[in-house]
């Protein structure tokens, strides 16, 4: 049997590294069709809109999106198109993975962590956003709910306990945000209560970033409000080679929405130069997220067999091949 899932190709590098993960997922063989929606510039250029209708209504119906890098235009009045995805169906979740990778350019070879990200409230929800007549003082709410603090708290006790980890970090700054951060760690700390059985660990935000880059082994799980997790799974992404080895998935109860955090690179777009890394092992989240575990660990391993044999990897990976036969030597694997 078979699973639709929405497809959005996406701007500059995305449409080429979307081709190169659907073909090593063909290859795999994991039994679902596509429906290709568009969503970006590409959108706004051929249907008049960055995020049409038809797009939401394929996303609402299949309930899992495979998204590529997309360009939200600069000014005008646009808003960000990721923005307004997570609000359309509430993809509270925000899950970012940071693992070591062989043959990467990173100082650590020993990392293994999740961020969960709240994804929906927090510093980017933007309201009450003022500023003077004058231009001299601008000013934005912050609001964090206690039902939005609990069920991101509660996803990632669940998914330590799901996947085998140990420990949850709630990173916070409460010391000094007492009321939203405060409100935060308080409720993160209740639902603590209900996982005996996996450490919890507090930690201030800025102390976090610093351990982070000191020591990154001691951390397991991080769950954080919007704007911490935004900048702390960056930073992640960092110790482990850079945003070409970070997936995301975005997830709420009705729909979630798996991509590569990266931009879109439209000064390398059409040179087969990207490296299709990130969105692969976003579609390997999606096949967690699909109940398919066992493809995703295939998929995972052929990556790592991949950069362990140097076998056509692109540029930002130390090789001299393309886009397209970096994926097939590891589409190769994963058919072996």
């Amino acid at each position: 049997m078979t699973q639709t899932i929405a497809v959005i190709r996406g701007d500059g590098i995305g449409p080429e590294i979307m081709d190169a993960t659907l073909q090593v997922l063909d290859s795999l063989d994991v039994g679902l069709d596509y429906e290709f929606v568009e969503a970006g510039t590409g959108a706004l250029e051929s249907q008049g809109e960055l995020l049409p209708q038809a797009t939401l209504e394929s996303i609402r119906k299949h309930k899992v999106a495979l998204k590529s890098p997309l360009m939200t235009p600069v000014g005008g009045g646009f808003s960000s198109i990721n923005v307004q995805l997570r609000r359309i169906f509430d993809l509270y979740a925000n899950v970012r993975p940071a693992i070591s990778f062989p043959n990467t350019k990173s100082r650590y070879s020993n990392i293994d962590m999740i961020t969960v990200r709240e994804n929906t409230e927090g510093a980017y929800r933007s309201e009450g956003q003022t500023l003077s007549e004058d231009g001299e003082i601008a000013k934005s709410e912050i609001q964090v709910t206690r039902k939005g603090s609990e069920r991101i708290a509660r996803y990632a006790y669940e998914l330590a306990k799901s996947t085998g980890r140990k420990k949850v970090t709630i990173v916070h700054k409460a010391n000094i945000i007492k009321t939203a951060s405060g409100l935060f760690l308080e409720t993160a700390r209740k639902v603590a209560e209900e996982y005996p059985e996996i450490e919890t660990q507090e930690m201030i935000v800025d102390n976090a970033c610093m351990q982070l880059v000191m020591r990154p082994e001691q951390f397991d799980v991080v769950v954080t409000t919007n704007l911490f997790g935004d900048i702390m799974s960056d930073l992640c992404a960092g110790l482990v080679g850079g945003l070409g080895l970070a997936p995301g998935a975005n997830i709420g109860e009705e729909a979630a929405i798996f991509e590569a955090v990266h931009g879109s690179a439209p000064d390398i777009a059409g040179k087969g130069l990207a490296n299709p890394c990130a969105l692969l092992l976003a579609a390997a989240q999606m096949l967690d997220h699909l109940g398919k575990q066992d493809k995703a660990e295939r998929l995972r391993a052929a990556i790592i067999a991949t950069l362990e044999a140097k076998d056509s990897l692109t540029p930002d990976l130390g090789g001299s091949g393309t886009t397209s036969s970096f994926a097939a030597a590891i589409a190769k694997r994963v058919a072996a």
